[in-house]
C-alpha cells in the first residue's frame, strides 16, 4: 500500500523566515572572520607572531582560560592545541582563585580570553601571572582593558558586529576566539613540522584513529592471501580467488615477489573458451600497485581512489606480505 506522507520536494517559493535569518548569521559571521584576517595582513599579524614565538619558546604549557562563552572556546582551543602537539589545558577563571592556580608553573605561558578584557573574575589569575613572571597573551577586543594593559602580549581582535540581532548574544566573538586559537595552533604545528605519525598518537580512536592507523593493521596475511605461483593454469587461480574471497589472486615469481595480479575484471575481459587451460602469465596484469605495509591507511585510501582500484598487494623488501581490501576497510570504518 503507498504511503500516504508526503515526499519532500525543493520549493521554489518564499524562502523561509528561519533561512533567512541563518542566511544573516553567516553573512555576519563571515564579516567578523573577514575583518580579523584583514587585521592579520596588518598590524596584527605581527602581534600574533610574537605570540606564537612565545608559546613555541616556552618550556612549560599553555594554559588557556576565560569565563562564560570565551571559557567555552578557551577549553576548545587547549584541546586543539594539545591534539596538534602544543601542551596545554584549560583553567577556569573562576576556579583559579580556589586553589588551581597551583597548576600553574613558571614555565607555561598563560592565553586568557576575554571579549570585553574587563571580568572581575579574571584578577587572581592576572595577579598571579605578574607575581610569577608568568608571561600572559591577551584574546580581548580591547586592548586598553584592565587584562589588556596587564599581559605581555595583547591580540586585539577586531570589534565585529554580533549576530544576535540586538547585538548582545556572543557569536561573531566567540567565532573568532576560535578561529584565532585554530590559527595559532596550526602555525605551532606547522612550524614545528607535526607529522602525522606525531598526530596518530594523540588520535588513537574513532574514524580519525582508525584512518591513522596502518597498512599492516589492515592487511590480510598468511593463509588468507590469495597467491598463486607464475605458470599456474587458470582453473588453479579461479580456485584461489573463489576460496579467498577476495576477486583477486596476486601472482608471484619464485622468490615470492609480486609479478602480476588477476582481478574478477581480468577473468571478464579475457572470457575465452580456453580460459581454464590457460597460463596466468597471459591473463594477469603485469606489475600490480604495492604498498609498504608501514603506510598510513589515509595514504593507502588515497592510492585505492586514485587507480581506481579495490585491492593493493602489500610487499616488504619486495616479498608478498599481505593483501588489502576495500571492503576490510569499508568494515573498520576508514573507507
Amino acid at each position: 500500500m503507498p504511503s500516504s506522507k508526503p515526499l519532500m520536494t525543493q520549493s521554489s517559493g518564499p524562502t523561509p523566515a528561519s533561512v533567512e535569518s541563518a542566511l544573516r548569521t553567516l553573512e555576519t559571521e563571515s564579516g567578523g572572520i573577514n575583518a580579523l584576517a584583514a587585521a592579520l595582513r596588518g598590524p596584527l599579524g605581527e602581534t600574533f607572531a610574537k605570540a606564537v614565538d612565545l608559546i613555541r619558546q616556552a618550556k612549560g604549557r599553555v594554559i588557556v582560560t576565560g569565563l562564560g562563552k570565551s571559557g567555552h572556546m578557551a577549553r576548545k582551543i587547549a584541546a586543539t592545541l594539545a591534539s596538534t602537539g602544543t601542551p596545554a589545558f584549560f583553567v577556569h577563571a573562576a576556579e583559579a582563585g580556589h586553589g588551581d592556580l597551583g597548576m600553574i608553573t613558571t614555565d607555561d605561558v598563560i592565553m586568557a580570553l576575554s571579549w570585553s578584557g574587563e571580568q572581575p573574575e579574571m584578577k587572581n589569575l592576572v595577579n598571579y601571572s605578574a607575581r610569577f613572571a608568568i608571561p600572559m597573551i591577551a584574546v580581548t577586543s580591547n586592548a586598553a582593558s584592565s587584562l589588556g594593559q596587564a599581559a605581555d602580549i595583547v591580540i586585539e581582535l577586531p570589534k565585529a558586529r554580533e549576530a544576535c540581532p540586538h547585538n548582545l548574544a556572543p557569536t561573531t566573538s566567540t567565532l573568532m576566539q576560535a578561529a584565532i586559537g585554530d590559527a595559532i595552533a596550526i602555525a605551532l604545528l606547522e612550524g614545528r613540522g607535526f607529522t602525522a605519525l606525531e598526530f596518530a598518537h594523540f588520535h588513537p580512536g574513532g574514524k580519525l584513529g582508525a584512518m591513522l592507523k596502518f597498512v599492516r593493521d589492515y592487511m590480510r596475511t598468511g593463509a588468507e592471501i590469495p597467491v598463486k605461483p607464475a605458470g599456474t593454469k587458470m582453473s588453479d587461480a579461479v580456485m584461489e580467488m573463489s576460496a579467498k574471497g577476495l576477486g583477486c589472486v596476486c601472482i608471484v615469481n619464485a622468490a615470492g615477489e609480486a609479478v602480476g595480479i588477476i582481478t574478477d575484471g581480468d577473468l571478464r575481459r579475457h572470457m575465452r573458451p580456453d580460459l581454464l587451460t590457460a597460463s596466468v602469465d597471459d591473463i594477469m596484469t603485469n606489475q600490480p600497485k604495492t604498498v609498504p605495509p608501514s603506510m598510513l591507511a589515509t595514504e593507502m585510501i588515497d592510492v585505492l581512489n586514485t587507480r581506481k582500484i579495490t585491492t593493493l598487494v602489500v610487499t616488504e623488501a619486495n616479498k608478498v606480505v599481505g593483501i588489502v581490501h576495500l571492503h576490510d576497510l569499508l568494515r573498520a570504518g576508514v573507507a
